[in-house]
């Protein structure tokens, strides 16, 4: 294993700190329905560690296994995620509107970070940029494949799925994640350009596409 970071450790760790932010998020969330965040935080850090706190990657990474590193952050910040979420559902089902809330405006959050800094003029500069928000395993995971890239239109299908274990493990159906980050999504395609649309078109197809 290379004793050097990359680009492509950066580009990753990145997108782990965005998904700890959306954690964040959901544990104020927590906190505003009552909830002792402090005794649950306590038990979900101990069986999937603290986050990373937005601390300089070449700080706290373990350079002997920078690969084993990443992957064990995604399933720990995941593993978080589904606790909290199932924290969150526990305590009232009618919270999955406002965890809803919090996915559309962690989208909308990230398109306004994009567009503070470019135009994302096609399909293909809006599929690539969502690239660099949503976590989806490692790289070498090869979760999505693009089936049709063209300014107008991207079409890409899910060949694995790298959730269902981690949420399975909390006693949560995977979907409830899919049916959240599909409105992060819809939401960040929408505020990044709204000539643009985000559509599922099965439990495997999605695409992004110029609205008619």
């Amino acid at each position: 294993m290379s004793l050097f970071l990359g680009k492509i450790h950066y580009w990753l760790f990145d997108k782990i700190l965005w998904f700890e932010g959306l954690e964040d998020e959901i544990i104020k969330l927590a906190q505003k329905e009552g909830l002792n965040i402090d005794e649950i935080k306590n038990e979900i850090d101990l069986k999937y560690g603290e986050n990373t706190q937005n601390k300089n990657l070449e700080e706290i990474i373990d350079t002997s296994n920078i690969h084993g590193w990443l992957q064990s952050k995604i399933n720990s910040s995941e593993g978080r995620v589904a606790s909290w979420t199932k924290v969150m559902l526990e305590n009232d089902k009618n919270n999955l509107v406002k965890l809803a809330n919090v996915y559309i405006y962690q989208g909308i959050k990230a398109a306004k970070e994009v567009k503070s800094s470019q135009n994302l003029l096609n399909a293909k500069d809006i599929y690539n940029s969502l690239n660099d928000y949503i976590l989806d395993g490692m790289p070498c995971d090869r979760v999505n494949e693009v089936i049709i890239s063209q300014d107008d239109i991207v079409e890409w299908k899910k060949r694995i799925c790298v959730h269902k274990d981690i949420w399975e493990k909390e006693g949560m159906d995977v979907e409830v994640f899919y049916d959240l980050r599909n409105l992060w999504i819809k939401a960040f395609v929408n505020e990044v350009n709204g000539d643009f649309e985000y559509i599922q078109k099965n439990e495997t197809e999605y695409c992004i596409s110029e609205r008619k």
